[in-house]
């Protein structure tokens, strides 16, 4: 009996792979049926003006990159310091605690972004000195409010999955509340909790594109100036098919992962 989850799993994840395989296929067919209506059309001039613009197209890449690294960053840090505040027995601790993540886990992400555009200053004084303050970095703060407050659900349900016992059992051995959180609970929340951060990784990755409304020079930005520019009904199919690729690139390997992991930590 303790064996049929694993085979119950195995299973799903046999039925699942031939779903993903013919997935794939119909992409690529349709790609390819694409590709030979555009061999139609000028299929050189279109493929020459990607080419061209490849190298833009990926440097803008890394500045949706770059966004979402810190925007995960900030949140984890909020999030980790926020989750155990949701526990807190105070009231006064909890409530407001809830409040924060109820509102920024539930708020759309265009609308964050904007939020933080408009309500964080274009410049900083300091002094007789003022500093900018660039649209690029309020995206990521508007990013943030979001990821911390899924971090913090996250890391709430992960200390509230360890079972209770390894409490009673570690105050038993005289362990004060801090050590039994820092070496007993914290290293299998650990496990618990990396699944859906990686998710949650790949969905704010996702919500950078929303960037290039505030004016951000992100890839989205980059092939909206490749599209005017070469100004081809082919070739601005073509590049959004491209932006596409790109992301699903950078964000497929990262979901494969977390199936891994989840796999690997189900029953533990």
């Amino acid at each position: 009996m303790a064996t049929e989850p694993f085979a119950l799993d195995a299973g799903g994840e046999r039925g699942r792979r031939p779903r993903a395989v013919v997935a794939v296929i119909v992409v690529g067919v349709l790609l390819a049926l694409l590709e030979r209506e555009l061999a139609g059309h000028t299929h050189n001039v279109t493929l020459a003006a990607l080419v061209t613009w490849a190298p833009a197209l990926i440097k803008s890449l890394w500045v949706n990159v770059e966004i979402s690294l810190l925007a995960i960053a900030l949140g984890t840090l909020t999030g980790l310091a926020l989750g155990p505040l949701l526990l807190s027995p105070l009231r006064i601790v909890r409530v407001p605690a809830r409040i924060y993540v109820q509102v920024f886990r539930n708020g759309p992400l265009l609308v964050l972004i904007y939020f933080s555009t408009y309500v964080f200053p274009f410049e900083i004084a300091l002094g007789h000195h003022t500093l900018p303050f660039p649209d690029w970095f309020k995206v990521t703060l508007g990013l943030a409010l979001p990821a911390s407050a899924n971090v913090a659900e996250i890391f709430r349900g992960a200390i509230q999955s360890i079972p209770h016992a390894q409490w009673d059992a570690a105050r038993s051995l005289a362990f004060r509340r801090a050590q039994v959180f820092r070496w007993i609970i914290l290293p299998q929340c650990v496990k618990r909790m990396l699944p859906p951060w990686m998710n949650l990784y790949a969905s704010i990755t996702m919500g950078t594109a929303l960037a290039s409304l505030v004016g951000v020079h992100d890839l989205l930005d980059t092939a909206q100036v490749a599209s005017n520019t070469v100004a081809r009904a082919d070739f601005t199919v073509l590049v959004y098919f491209t932006v596409l690729g790109l992301f699903f690139v950078y964000c497929y390997p990262i979901a494969r992962f977390t199936r891994r992991l989840e796999k690997r930590y189900a029953f533990r």
